[in-house]
């Protein structure tokens, strides 16, 4: 269970990238004009131009949270880390699915207002994934204590 365990979550070293600059969504002012992929990194780009305060909350929920949970559980898993960092890290999981729910409640949005036109891409489920993923893996290692 221990290797499975490893193993899943040195894979999300990988993913996590990938989803990052994976496109969340598709997004245009009409149906006639053309759609822009938008991703994490996309969206972290506009955000530092336009509110700083935002950018750092975004770049923490969404790059720094979900990657330090990875690194801290195959630290425990190596036994590199005290258990007694699980609490911490189980917290840094669930500011990453904060980022996933800002995601999805701004594509409900933007449908109700009817103005432009917005898709959901793969990488929003590969980054979801890939959190879920996550916080299941931080369950199992808990219990496994």
């Amino acid at each position: 269970m221990l290797n499975i365990l490893r193993f899943s979550n040195l894979t999300l070293l990988i993913l996590f990238p990938i989803a990052w600059f994976a496109p969340l969504m598709r997004a245009g002012l009409l149906p006639l004009f053309g759609l822009t992929e938008i991703s994490v990194i996309t969206g972290m780009q506009a955000l530092w131009e336009s509110d700083v305060f935002l950018a750092l909350l975004v770049t923490a929920f969404a790059l720094f949270a979900p990657y330090l949970k990875t690194i801290g559980l195959a630290l425990i898993h190596f036994n590199l880390l005290r258990r007694k960092a699980l609490p911490v890290l189980s917290w840094l999981g669930k500011l990453a699915m904060a980022d996933v729910f800002l995601v999805a409640l701004y594509i409900v949005v933007v449908k109700g207002v009817g103005v432009g036109k917005v898709e959901t891409a793969w990488g929003l489920y590969l980054f979801t994934a890939c959190i879920l993923a996550s916080i299941l893996i931080s369950t199992l290692t808990v219990k496994r204590t």
